[in-house]
């Protein structure tokens, strides 16, 4: 037993999907989803239709925020934070009571997913700026659509999930966190 639920494996096709059917998120770049869960909460929360975001470098151009303001006061706080320096000064933040951040994205690489490095580099083992700038044209190419438009996703809340706000749904696709009481071990990482 592998612990998927079988009625999911439907879900799981591939063979269907032809080269025209490719397409991305909204953003300018490969890496996560902020542009999007950040134009969808405006709508959703505060009923603001944004069509462009502008991220703001914070201390370097791997920690960028994005806000949005409503009658001069800001509502939404988003950050973007690449690499593990800007990842520990997170949680450095957090632990300090000092995160003002409603949404974080995090990824582990430097300038984003298309820098890793399981990427273009050097010989050198450099990042190779060309050759990332035409990743980064290529894949601004790949046509936008937007996750909730999706038919493939539309199918999985219909069928697999019961509904977008059934109780499956909830139970599946939410979580709940709380502070844990760590004990103290040789592992722990001292940030």
């Amino acid at each position: 037993n592998s612990g998927v639920d079988p009625s999911f494996c439907c879900f799981l096709r591939f063979d269907e999907i032809k080269e025209g059917d490719v397409v991305r998120h909204e953003g300018k770049r490969s890496d996560g989803y902020l542009e999007h869960i950040f134009k969808h909460a405006a709508k959703e929360l505060f009923g603001m239709d944004v069509k462009e975001i502008t991220y703001k470098a914070l201390k370097n151009k791997d920690f960028q925020e994005v806000t949005l303001e409503k009658d001069g006061e800001t509502v939404l706080r988003f950050a973007a934070a690449y690499g593990f320096r800007n990842i520990q000064n997170l949680v450095l933040k957090l632990k300090k009571g000092k995160f003002l951040y409603h949404f974080v994205e995090v990824l582990a690489c430097p300038g984003g997913c298309l820098n890793g490095k399981g990427q273009a580099q050097t010989e050198d083992g450099k990042p190779d700026k060309a050759l990332l700038n035409q990743m980064e044209e290529v894949y601004a190419a790949v046509p936008v659509r937007l996750p909730e438009t999706n038919l493939h996703v539309q199918k999985m809340y219909q069928d697999w999930l019961e509904g977008i706000d059934s109780k499956k749904a909830q139970e599946t696709l939410h979580t709940q966190y709380s502070a844990v009481n760590q004990t103290a071990s040789n592992l722990d990482i001292k940030w």
